[in-house]
């Protein structure tokens, strides 16, 4: 099965504190972001799947939050997931209604990083000698609960909520860092066609 929708990437965040010298309290919160998604599904049973999600890059904002709630937008990234899931299927493979399950390995790749004229000013830094910012990529684990739609023929209609567990490091160049739970939820919409 092929399908094509919507996917929207929203950061469930706990944030550690930004390490010294810092403000105590120095935060960071990341926003959601909404790209074309879609995915390719192949079914080995008639009950077991297995499931490729697909999307642009996501493009998210980082802002800051905790001591410097107030200051707005620090940086952003971009955030290229990569997640391969094993699904169970409910009901008959015909049936107008098939809610799954399904849980797998994520990995996520972040790049193109950067700060703002705010995180510079934050970290001391100068117009001259900006300070950058790197995102580690990592692994995590996801679970997925979705429902799909037979809408007559081989068109359906699929969507599905899950959850990453994801933690992840930023480095300043300035020295500093801050560990932080994503643990983003994933929101997906999208019209299938089976083969």
């Amino acid at each position: 099965m092929l399908r094509a929708g919507v996917a929207q990437i929203s950061p469930d965040v706990t944030s550690g504190d930004l390490s010294a010298p810092s403000i105590a309290g120095t935060k960071i919160d990341v926003r959601s972001n909404t790209q074309p998604g879609g995915g390719i599904t192949w079914m080995w049973t008639d009950y077991v799947s297995i499931d490729l999600p697909l999307s642009s890059p996501f493009k998210h904002e980082i802002v800051g939050d905790g001591a410097i709630a107030g200051v707005g937008k620090i940086g952003e990234v971009k955030a290229l997931p990569m997640t391969l899931l094993a699904q169970y299927r409910f009901c008959e493979a015909l049936c107008d209604f098939r809610p799954y399950l399904g849980i797998g390995p994520t990995y996520a790749r972040f790049y193109k990083a950067r700060g703002t004229a705010a995180l510079t000013a934050l970290t001391g830094g100068l117009p001259s000698n900006p300070t950058t910012v790197t995102v580690d990529s990592k692994w995590g684990v996801t679970a997925q609960a979705g429902l799909a739609w037979r809408l007559g023929g081989r068109w359906q209609l699929d969507g599905f909520v899950a959850k990453t567990a994801l933690k992840t490091r930023a480095t300043l160049s300035t020295g500093q860092s801050i560990d932080t739970k994503l643990d983003p939820w994933t929101y997906s919409l999208a019209v299938g066609y089976r083969f």
